[in-house]
């Protein structure tokens, strides 16, 4: 792993919303920073609504991540393509991304509560 990549749980507690749809709220939130990159949120799939969640076929390599899968989020009235990720398989020395999803915050909206 780089060691400009750093992983911590996120304080407080964390909502992800689509439009006026709540999609997750998580306390367990993990925070990822990278060099001088804004964090970057992900939240475990237990506390997200995947139902909401459709896999994309999109895929991207990060030489220090790994492999990310894409998911667009479904709902009634509109689909947001590719607007979360996650890095099921990452490297041993960032496996507590394992089983969490972020999200593109110019499509959803994710704030501390």
């Amino acid at each position: 792993m780089s060691d400009h990549i750093k992983l911590r749980k996120a304080p407080g507690t964390w909502v992800l919303r689509a439009g006026d749809a709540v999609l997750g709220e998580t306390a367990a939130a993990i925070e990822l920073s990278e060099g001088q990159r804004p964090a970057v949120i992900y939240f475990p799939r237990a506390d997200i609504a995947t139902v909401f969640l459709e896999p994309s076929a999109t895929r991207t390599t990060c030489p220090h991540r790994g492999e990310a899968e894409y998911f667009s989020i479904v709902t009634p009235s509109a689909t947001i393509k590719d607007a979360g990720w996650s890095y099921p398989n990452p490297p041993e020395a960032l496996a507590a991304m394992a089983g969490h999803i972020a999200f593109h915050t110019d499509l959803v909206t994710v704030e501390q509560l």
